[in-house]
């Protein structure tokens, strides 16, 4: 009869026991480590995003002018920027702009994208580079460079028109004529960075589609309204609203090629921000139009997600 050595039996450690680390202490290790990562991130937001909004808030219920002990008004700088008929000008060019800006913007955004996703062109690389580089450039240098462009006297833009027999002469003083110019150099700037986000949605969708619509013999326009927009719905409601939010902010380019101007045409919503809190110190009222401007630019958002995220869950189903 042969024995057999059985090892000594060790006690029995539960694996969650295992040196000494708990699941409690596993996941408050987890926690503490998301928490050092994110902190340095989160005390920058609170300390230039956070704080200044909250400053901000308590002083558009004041008459804070940079000078002495604000005093409390209520509503009243609320009250202002809905009866001031400047404040009331600057919204409706504001609205202006946003209407000629964001539909022209993406419009042409979207047809370059799909020129150049097009794999029979040549050179896509280079068109795409070539195409980007404006929203590269600053804002407000690009605005001095179509000023110089755009002067009736040295431009090169007057000059080259009038060698076809056009003269359009100063249009960033003809009332008229100023809005669609500022608007025309910010479409120039920014539909770059809309084509590249179109291309990317582009690229997303599967062939398979393309190929099965064009063996049931649809036409290009026929793929492009039943699947190439509907596939883009959710690249379009984003861009959308970086496209709208963009254009409510826009400040630069006017403040550069016409000041406000000519007869407070191309005033807009940012310029009386600019004017109220920097030139004439009323910054109670600069603070309470930019609280509007926020309320407004988070509701046309809101309102845009809710229709693009609607009509996407009916395409889904």
């Amino acid at each position: 009869m042969t024995t057999q050595n059985l090892a000594p039996s060790r006690p029995y450690r539960p694996p969650a026991q295992l040196g000494g680390r708990t699941p409690l202490n596993g996941t408050f290790k987890r926690r503490a480590t998301i928490v050092g990562f994110l902190a340095p991130a989160l005390i920058i937001l609170a300390a230039f995003v956070g704080w200044p909004m909250i400053s901000a808030l308590q002083l558009s219920f004041t008459d804070a002018s940079g000078f002495g002990t604000p005093e409390f008004v209520g509503l009243d700088n609320y009250l202002r920027v809905f009866s001031d008929t400047e404040i009331l000008q600057a919204m409706g060019n504001t609205a202006l702009y946003s209407v000629l800006f964001t539909p022209t913007a993406i419009v042409v955004a979207l047809v370059l994208a799909l020129a150049i996703n097009s794999p029979r062109l040549p050179f896509r690389g280079f068109f795409r580079s070539t195409l980007f580089l404006p929203f590269i450039v600053s804002l407000a240098v690009a605005a001095f460079a179509w000023s110089y462009l755009l002067d009736p006297q040295i431009g090169l833009l007057n000059y080259w028109l009038q060698a076809v027999g056009i003269r359009i002469g100063n249009v960033l003083q003809d009332p008229n004529l100023a809005m669609p110019t500022v608007v025309l150099v910010a479409v120039w700037k920014n539909f770059g960075f809309y084509m590249v986000i179109f291309l990317a949605g582009l690229q997303d969708i599967p062939t398979s589609l393309y190929e099965a619509a064009q063996l049931d013999g649809a036409s290009v326009w026929k793929r492009f309204t039943n699947v190439t927009f509907p596939m883009l719905s959710n690249t379009m409601a984003f861009v959308v609203i970086v496209a709208l939010i963009a254009a409510l902010q826009a400040f630069d380019q006017i403040y550069v090629l016409t000041g406000g101007g000519p007869y407070r045409s191309t005033e807009t919503i940012v310029m009386q921000i600019y004017q109220s809190g920097f030139k004439d110190l009323d910054l109670g009222f600069a603070s309470a139009l930019s609280y509007v401007l926020l309320i407004v630019t988070l509701l046309l958002s809101l309102a845009q997600f809710l229709f693009f995220g609607r009509r996407s869950k009916d395409i889904n189903s």
